[in-house]
């Protein structure tokens, strides 16, 4: 297991907010948020152990820190008396709650996540592509595989901590659709980056 020099204030930064928001959370007996830091503690050790062989991209582990760091202050911290994920921060629409905090931590999240797609499945490909299409569908497809899991965990979360905070049918639909959102940015990225790169 071996860190690059510009990993390891990456590394230090996810050991700093995880033992900060463990402590929060323990203190408040928020038994919802200790799983997710088990699980965010879980991928952290996967990275680390496949860093040598995937070696990921530095913006993309600053990417996954800051949702991982989004996330725990989305449902640690409080303003106004109510945490900040239930916060509004467009009001576009009062019955669906859009635009809230929630939403856009999904939309940073998963656009995150399909770059981290793109980005372990690149190898297996050509180095000139140019039919983007159909790869589109495939890397946004995966992207939205990682939100399918999140949204699996979540459902844990509700099984085994059943007073969580986690909202019902519609909340799960509007966070699939800000990760389609998420994944639709992300793959606009990565078109625009690839074509500039190969007509430079």
């Amino acid at each position: 297991m071996k860190l690059r020099k510009s990993q390891k204030p990456i590394l230090a930064f996810n050991i700093a907010f995880l033992s900060c928001f463990t402590l929060l959370f323990l203190s408040r007996e928020n038994y919802e948020f200790v799983l997710y830091i088990a699980v965010i503690t879980f991928f952290l050790i996967l990275i680390l152990l496949t860093n040598d062989k995937v070696n990921y991209p530095d913006d993309i582990l600053w990417g996954l820190s800051l949702w991982g760091f989004l996330h725990m202050t989305g449902g640690g911290i409080k303003v106004g008396g109510k945490i900040v994920y239930e916060l509004i921060l467009v009001d576009i629409n009062k019955s669906y709650g859009i635009f809230r905090y929630d939403q856009f931590v999904h939309i940073v999240g998963f656009a995150v996540a399909t770059l981290l797609m793109y980005h372990l499945i690149k190898p297996l490909l050509k180095d000139n592509i140019e039919k983007w299409t159909a790869l589109s569908i495939v890397i946004i497809m995966a992207g939205l595989g990682v939100g399918a899991l999140n949204e699996i965990i979540e459902f844990a979360a509700t099984v085994l901590v059943p007073e969580t905070g986690v909202g019902g049918y519609i909340n799960t639909s509007l966070d699939l659709v800000a990760d389609l959102i998420g994944a639709i940015i992300a793959m606009a990225i990565i078109i625009r980056k690839e074509k500039t790169k190969h007509n430079a």
